[in-house]
């Protein structure tokens, strides 16, 4: 199974009194969802599933993409790890019980902790740029379940750079 953990990009300070959920993303955060979103959807496999957080700038980062996807609570801001790995099916010791990929639209401090654990770090919590993908797959060694790093691309590295033809 291959896992994609997309932070939200930058988003707007709350103004006194706004609701958490109502920020938007600000023009550079604009134009960050639309970069990555470009850059995924050339290099998401057919089939990928999309969930993302109800809040409004990751229903924007995740609207970027220019596919279907689906708004869970369970990705909230205020969401804990272990509610996530109960979402995506995924057992910290035997791995996913899904097979294909799936991309996780959300936010810290949860994506960072799902990285640390996944990985097995022994720092509780990864730092995530905000608008990056972190690529993770697993895979099976030895009768054991292995989560392996594949890649991280923040925005500003989404230019031509990753165009040239393989």
């Amino acid at each position: 199974m291959d896992l994609i953990l997309w932070r939200h990009a930058e988003a707007e300070v709350a103004r006194d009194g706004q609701d958490d959920l109502s920020r938007e993303l600000t023009p550079k955060g604009e134009r960050q969802a639309l970069k990555m979103g470009l850059w995924l959807d050339r290099h998401l496999p057919d089939g990928t599933r999309v969930l993302a957080s109800p809040a409004r700038r990751t229903d924007q980062t995740a609207h970027a993409l220019g596919r279907r996807y689906k708004l869970r609570e369970e990705l909230l801001p205020h969401a804990q790890v272990e509610d996530v790995l109960g979402l995506i099916k995924w057992d910290v010791q035997s791995g996913p019980t899904t097979k294909g990929s799936l991309l996780v639209v959300g936010h810290q401090p949860y994506l960072g902790q799902l990285v640390s654990k996944l990985l097995g770090m022994k720092e509780p919590e990864t730092a995530f740029r905000k608008g990056a993908v972190w690529w993770l797959r697993t895979r099976q060694r030895e009768g054991q379940c292995q989560t392996v790093l594949m890649t991280v691309v923040c925005p500003e590295l989404t230019s031509r750079f990753w165009d040239v033809p393989s």
